[in-house]
């Protein structure tokens, strides 16, 4: 995942809750860059900005510290799974509703049959793996 960077001008890393915290952190560690966490509603300390997003099955909201992307810091996305894309769409709008550019987002998985990736469909999204199926 971390080869999927290389050459990249970012300032920060952001990790969706929780695997995206098992991937982004030792990429951010490796990089020398902060890491900032996504987060399920409720769970972060501190004063926070949201974004609710549709489920397959529902909806859900997740929520960053207001103050952890600061304008014009350039975001790197990372996350275990991409499947029908609405946590990393809603993750990429709270970048950029504090005012950060979501210049890549790296998954180690992808499901390609449940097209997520159309999603994302403006933003630079790799994967490791590619999974055609559902």
């Amino acid at each position: 995942m971390q080869e999927k960077l290389a050459g990249l001008d970012f300032d920060v890393v952001v990790g969706a809750e929780s695997r995206g915290f098992i991937f982004g952190t030792p990429i951010a560690y490796n990089m020398h860059k902060p890491f900032v966490l996504v987060r399920k509603k409720g769970k972060l300390p501190c004063e926070t900005v949201s974004m609710e997003y549709d489920l397959e099955y529902g909806s859900a909201t997740i929520e960053m510290h207001k103050d952890s992307i600061k304008p014009g810091q350039k975001v790197v996305i990372i996350d275990d799974l991409i499947a029908t894309g609405g946590t990393i769409e809603a993750a990429a709008k709270l970048v950029e509703q504090l005012g950060g550019e979501v210049v890549k987002i790296v998954f180690l998985m992808e499901l390609a049959g449940l097209k997520g990736r159309e999603k994302l469909a403006g933003y630079d999204v790799e994967s490791v793996i590619c999974y055609e199926g559902k």
